[in-house]
């Protein structure tokens, strides 16, 4: 293949596949910024409102288990029970649109019901959903990108071009995860 041709066909190729994942692009981009930011905002969820409530619990501690959390979730909401997580002395309780926490010393707790923010909270989904096909596109996206990068070194012909000024930039830009990575945690 001469070089006039590689040159379309790495511009078509950067083009094409650019257009085909920009919304894709564009909604990975907003829900990644809004998840560095995770520790300051929920980007997922927000609530709709909070109860304090007290369960009875057994003298034993060792009669609560997942059935008697099941059962006590109950008489906390009517929301579908998903399941719960145990630590320490506390009980964090999930149901379907809602989660609460349960001092396992005192019975006394407080729910919280959620509702997803709109579009943000779906895209932010993307980045953490283990669905078998959301996992195959991901990775197609990924090698995509890929290809979107190395067509791109190769379009731009005479000063401006990755042989004479791109490389280095390229180099710059590798330079700032590995900082990241390897000095600062």
């Amino acid at each position: 293949m001469n070089k006039k041709a590689r040159t379309l066909l790495n511009r078509n190729l950067h083009r094409d596949i650019g257009y085909f994942y920009v919304g894709l692009i564009i909604a990975f981009s907003i829900s990644g910024i809004a998840l560095n930011h995770r520790e300051n905002f929920n980007s997922q969820e927000y609530t709709v409102k909070t109860e304090s409530f007290k369960i009875d619990l057994p003298e034993d501690e060792t009669l609560i288990t997942d059935d008697f959390l099941k059962n006590a979730a109950q008489t906390i909401s009517t929301e579908e029970y998903r399941g719960n997580r145990t630590r320490d002395k506390e009980a964090r309780l999930y149901f379907e649109d809602a989660f609460a926490f349960v001092n396992l010393e005192t019975g006394q707790g407080e729910i919280e019901y959620v509702k997803t923010i709109p579009v943000l909270g779906q895209m932010t989904i993307l980045h953490k959903t283990t669905n078998t096909w959301w996992i195959w596109f991901s990775d197609i996206f990924g090698i995509a990108m890929l290809t979107i990068a190395i067509t791109g070194m190769f379009i731009s012909k005479g000063k401006y071009s990755f042989k004479k000024r791109g490389w280095w930039l390229a180099i710059i830009g590798l330079i700032f995860p590995f900082i990241f990575l390897f000095l600062i945690r």
